[in-house]
């Protein structure tokens, strides 16, 4: 089997980067850390960082809309902050609908015992969702020739 370039998923907040990365096969996301964001320089330094490491060739992003469809604020943020990685990393950098993502990973660790860490791993298992949605479509996507 070939393996594939590693992706990095992000779910992107004020306070925190929950961040993912997919499997050296592009099959599946596992959690990876959580940012605690502090500026926009240290940010940049950190994921440049896993960017190196984990040789990453794309950066999906989960993109919080309404759900009406519509751009939330937060939504305006992370678009922004993606024109920032974009220009900054020179990646491909896919904004994907993250509706409900959050609301799923509650639901996922509802099952689990966390405890005090659920802040934490709430964001990383929501930028795993992100991620795992993206290479889904991805794999049902036939390739052109």
């Amino acid at each position: 089997m070939q393996q594939h370039p590693r992706i990095l998923g992000l779910d992107v907040g004020d306070r925190r980067i929950g961040i993912a990365i997919s499997d050296a096969f592009a099959h599946t996301a596992q959690p990876l850390l959580t940012l605690n964001r502090s500026n926009r320089r240290n940010d940049l330094r950190m994921l440049e960082r896993l960017i190196r490491k984990h040789e990453i060739a794309e950066i999906v992003i989960g993109h919080p809309l309404h759900m009406s469809g519509d751009l939330s604020p937060q939504a305006a943020k992370t678009a922004a902050f993606a024109e920032l990685l974009r220009s900054e990393f020179a990646l491909p950098i896919h904004l994907i609908d993250e509706r409900l993502t959050t609301t799923e990973a509650h639901r996922h660790l509802d099952t689990a015992e966390y405890g005090a860490r659920r802040k934490a791993v709430i964001d990383q298992v929501a930028a795993v969702l992100i991620l795992q949605s993206f290479l889904d479509a991805r794999a049902n996507t036939p390739t052109q020739k």
